[in-house]
């Protein structure tokens, strides 16, 4: 089952120049749309100066969430090149701003799709980039005599749940790689009386 994918480790930068236009590119990992358009705002506050503020983001595994945004620029001669080079470095939860500088002369569409793809190959080069994998996180409920059975079974597992919560009867949540759930989900299902309820998924992982 494929549970895995590539982002930037830490925010990373790049360059371009063409004709005294300068192209700075900025890229972030995130997680949410919400969060990609904070970091928007900030580098747009921070370059309030620059003519242009073009950017893509791919957010989740699925491609769940994306934009492409020109800002300005002739259509398809910013944000589409600068996402296409996300696509091609097969990354997601990652925006990345190519902010520019004008330099006085038009560059044309060939130039303007050159220099927005160039800067953000720059900043992708000189970036971090890691693998990290999705998780599920499972809330198991059973009765106090099951703990030890449960706790037993979740250390042979290697895995490291959360706090349990016991009154009537105890809840446990337990994050679990992707690639992993059914195994444990047949693991616990040795277990009488262990219900199992699938709380979240599609959580990247950090």
């Amino acid at each position: 089952m494929e549970d895995t994918y590539r982002t930037l480790e830490n925010p990373a930068e790049g360059m371009f120049r063409d004709r005294n236009s300068r192209f700075l590119a900025f890229g972030f990992p995130v997680d949410h749309p919400e969060q990609a358009q904070e970091i928007l705002i900030r580098i747009r506050k921070k370059y309030h100066d620059a003519k242009h503020h073009c950017y893509a983001y791919r957010i989740g595994i699925n491609i769940e969430s994306f934009r492409i945004n020109d800002d300005g620029e002739p259509s398809g001669t910013a944000g589409k090149p600068i996402y296409n080079q996300i696509l091609a470095h097969n990354l997601t939860n990652v925006i990345i701003i190519v902010v520019r500088y004008f330099g006085g002369t038009l560059l044309g569409t060939g130039g303007l799709i050159n220099a927005y793809k160039s800067a953000t190959t720059d900043m992708i080069d000189k970036a971090s980039i890691v693998e990290r994998y999705v998780e599920d996180t499972f809330r198991l409920v059973f009765s106090y005599d099951k703990m030890n059975a449960i706790m037993k079974l979740l250390k042979e597992e290697n895995l490291v749940p959360g706090k349990p919560l016991c009154n009537a009867e105890c809840s446990m949540m337990v994050p679990v790689r992707r690639s992993l759930s059914e195994h444990l989900l047949q693991k616990l299902s040795g277990i009488p009386g262990v219900l199992t309820e699938t709380l979240q998924s599609d959580n990247l992982c950090h």
